[in-house]
C-alpha cells in the first residue's frame, strides 16, 4: 500500500516501509464527526511533526499515562477517560471516522484528559513518545488477519512488543485483548518469549477482564453467542 495522507495534515499516515498491520478503509466521516473534528482537532490532536512530546507539558500535569493503540470508534477510550479523570490517555487510530467519532465524544462529555494521534502506531512509538513515559499500553481487538499467509501483518510481534516495552515504565502494564482464539494463542506465545515482561496472572494463563476495560456492544453480542474473549496482562520487569 502506498503512503496515504491524513486530513490531520499533509504528512503520510506512516513513514515505515514494508509490511503494514493495517489497511486504510477510510470511509466518510458523518457531518457530526466532521464538524467535531474541525472544532476539536487543533486542541486534542497530536502530530508526528511535533516530535518527541513531554506528556506533562501536553496535559499540564504528571499523572498516570495510558496509550490505546487502535481505538476504533473511540467509545471505550472515552468511557475509560470519563471513568478515570485523574488519569491521562493518548489514543492512536488511522481511520478518520473513528477520530471524528472520538472527538465528538470528547466534546459531548467535556473530556480534557485525552489526546489523539491519527498516524501509524509504529511512528507514535518510535518518534513521539519518550522512554518510560507510559504506565499502561492497551491494544484491544486489533485486526486478527486470520489467514495464515497474513499472520505477518499482525501488530503483536516480537519487535513491536520490545519497542513498547521501552516506552513503559518498569512495572507498567501491557494489556492485550482479542476475540480470535488463534490470535490469542499467538499473543501468548509472543509475550511468553518476550524479554522484560512477566505474566500478571501466571505463565501461559489468560487474565479475567479487568473492570477498567469497558465491555463493548460487539463484545456483549459475541458473549451472548458464546464467543470467547481473551485478555493478556503483562508487566514490564526491567
Amino acid at each position: 500500500m502506498s503512503e496515504q495522507n491524513n486530513e490531520s495534515g499533509d504528512s503520510p499516515v506512516t513513514t515505515r516501509k514494508g509490511v503494514r498491520s493495517f489497511v486504510l478503509r477510510q470511509g466518510r466521516m458523518t457531518e457530526g464527526q466532521k464538524k467535531a473534528y474541525e472544532r476539536n482537532w487543533p486542541k486534542y490532536g497530536l502530530t508526528r511533526e511535533q516530535g518527541m512530546i513531554d506528556p506533562r507539558e501536553i496535559f499540564g500535569r504528571d499523572n498516570m499515562l495510558n496509550l490505546e493503540i487502535g481505538f476504533g470508534m473511540g467509545q471505550s477510550l472515552a468511557d475509560m477517560a470519563e471513568a478515570a479523570p485523574e488519569q491521562d490517555f493518548i489514543g492512536v487510530e488511522v481511520h478518520l471516522p473513528g477520530v471524528g467519532a472520538l472527538l465528538k465524544e470528547v466534546e459531548d462529555r467535556g473530556l480534557e484528559n485525552i489526546r489523539i494521534y491519527a498516524i501509524d502506531a509504529n511512528d507514535v512509538v518510535d518518534l513521539c513518545l519518550p522512554d518510560a513515559a507510559l504506565d499502561r499500553v492497551m491494544v484491544y481487538f486489533p485486526d486478527p488477519w486470520p489467514k495464515k499467509k497474513h499472520h505477518k501483518r499482525r501488530l503483536v510481534q516480537h519487535d513491536f512488543v520490545q519497542r513498547l516495552r521501552h516506552k513503559l515504565r518498569v512495572g507498567g502494564i501491557l494489556h492485550l485483548a482479542t476475540d480470535w482464539e488463534n490470535y490469542a494463542e499467538h499473543m501468548m506465545e509472543i509475550m511468553g518469549e518476550s524479554e522484560g515482561f512477566e505474566n500478571s496472572v501466571e505463565p501461559g494463563a489468560f487474565a479475567p477482564r479487568p473492570d477498567e476495560r469497558p465491555m463493548t456492544k460487539f463484545e456483549k453480542r459475541g458473549e451472548n453467542l458464546g464467543h470467547g474473549v481473551w485478555d493478556l496482562l503483562f508487566y514490564r520487569t526491567n
